[in-house]
């Protein structure tokens, strides 16, 4: 009991001493530690057992030395007794004791726990009362682990299990008796640089820029460096490289606010919709300029000028087929045909239509004088459209066809049919001048060709008609690729 007395005596009047000499100094960083030490020690079953020498386990006093090579290697000396009594020798008390220097693995980072292993050798020493004395051992070869913690900036706790392997003087191969020292210990840590309140590694008295955040890289001076000027340092930037104008959240890592791909602080368009295409600016791109961004319109490449619904699709109010905004005759009546401008085609696109699905155009509107050939005017609107078509296409050419119905005799008729055809002729080639005479050729059917029978007035007028036919209709179907 006197003994524990004067030990933790000593090593509290050494955390006084040690503590005014280090004054404020940060602990992670002082190079030399002096840890009184006191644990438990656990002796080897072999040592243990009433066969042999029977000793207990019992109370650890020691102490460690610590001074760092290079980071993080140390050079630590360790060493400790432990007072116990054999049963072999009925209760002779025995004392064991080593002493050893370790090579030691710990950061020298100012971090409030850090963990260390250690190997090393030295000797060992067992100092019995009795007959135990002839089983000392002279040699020994010690590994432990264990954590350094921080209490103060020259005050820690050192937790450690040491494993004692004792050698025999003579072959050493047969070394198998192991101790095991479990126990704590108080660091005093000193020595080595001076004050670095942040820890930036720069001494407090040349640094510049105090309270630097932890993990920063700084300069000499102490100043953080940031790269790329994201106002994130370096060290605690996690996206280094941002991008010059970007805006950063707390790691330095660019953000985009409305997900667009384009980061905030070059991103010219903010609030781009979600689904948008953008340019590098981040603004919105619309390929056929109907008002709905790509990536959004559902209908791409709409026709200009077209009204667009909010998925970029054409309306069409009347159902021509013609989008509004360039149906140039909206509320065309369902059903009805229109041209491209949504409007009910003309008479010359009628024909035409005609011409070229059909390879014919019939007249049946074409009025005469009573038996005979002379056009009455109100047929020149109707033979002026056929004009127009004929226009267009001069490498066709033309049979203008009379038909009469069956009233007058079949000689009477034939002359009256082939007349009127002169007649229509005359009158095309006298009002269009891009028609040449040898484009257009005449036939008369009379009654012979009737549509339907000549069985009523009805009939009769289906019958009396004008046709243009197509008589070269290879060239026809060339003009219709």
């Amino acid at each position: 009991m006197r003994l524990d007395r004067r030990w933790l005596t000593l090593t509290a009047l050494a955390a006084t001493m040690l503590a005014r000499a280090a004054g404020a100094s940060e602990f992670q960083d002082r190079p030399f530690n002096i840890v009184p030490f006191g644990g438990w020690t656990f002796f080897d079953s072999e040592l243990k057992a009433s066969s042999g020498p029977g000793l207990k386990d019992n109370v650890y006093y020691g102490g460690r030395f610590s001074a760092r090579l290079i980071s993080p290697l140390w050079l630590d000396l360790a060493g400790g007794v432990t007072r116990t009594t054999s049963s072999a020798t009925s209760g002779d008390k025995v004392t064991w004791g080593h002493a050893s220097a370790n090579l030691m693995l710990m950061s020298s980072a100012p971090r409030a726990v850090n963990p260390f292993i250690s190997v090393g050798g030295g000797i060992s020493q067992f100092n019995p009362e009795g007959s135990f004395s002839k089983d000392k051992h002279d040699g020994l070869f010690e590994a432990a682990g264990g954590v350094r913690v921080k209490l103060t900036d020259v005050i820690g706790l050192r937790l450690e299990a040491r494993n004692v392997l004792l050698l025999p003087k003579q072959d050493y191969q047969k070394a198998h008796i192991d101790n095991v020292v479990v126990g704590a210990g108080l660091v005093f840590a000193f020595g080595g640089k001076t004050r670095d309140s942040d820890g930036d590694g720069v001494p407090d008295k040349r640094d510049k820029c105090p309270n630097t955040p932890h993990g920063c890289k700084v300069d000499a001076n102490g100043c953080p460096s940031d790269a790329d000027g994201d106002g994130v340092c370096d060290g605690n930037d996690k996206c280094p490289g941002t991008p010059q104008g970007a805006r950063v959240d707390a790691n330095g890592c660019t953000t985009d606010s409305d997900g667009d791909g384009v980061v905030d602080g070059i991103d010219q368009c903010p609030d781009t919709p979600k689904g948008c295409t953008v340019d590098a600016k981040g603004c919105t791109v619309d390929s056929d300029g109907d008002g709905v961004c790509d990536g959004v319109d559902q209908c791409p490449n709409t026709a200009t000028g077209c009204k667009v619904d909010a998925h970029g699709c054409p309306i069409d109010s009347d159902g021509d087929g013609v989008c509004d905004g360039l149906d140039k005759c909206p509320d065309t009546p369902a059903g009805v045909k229109v041209n491209q401008d949504g409007c009910p085609p003309t008479e010359v696109e009628k024909r035409e239509t005609e011409l070229l699905d059909t390879g014919m155009i019939r007249l049946q509107d074409v009025k005469f004088e009573t038996a005979k050939s002379n056009i009455l005017p109100e047929s020149y609107p109707a033979l002026d459209a056929v004009g127009q078509v004929l226009s267009k296409w001069p490498q066709l050419k033309i049979e203008i066809d009379g038909h009469t119905d069956s009233r007058g005799t079949d000689k009477y008729n034939l002359g009256l049919s082939r007349r009127r055809a002169d007649s229509v002729r005359a009158y095309l080639l006298q009002h269009f001048n891009r028609l040449e005479e040898k484009q257009l050729t005449t036939q008369g059917y009379g009654e012979s060709k009737p549509l339907v029978p000549n069985t009523s007035p009805a009939n009769m007028a289906q019958n009396r008609r004008v046709e243009f036919t197509v008589l070269n209709k290879e060239m026809l179907q060339q003009l219709k690729r």
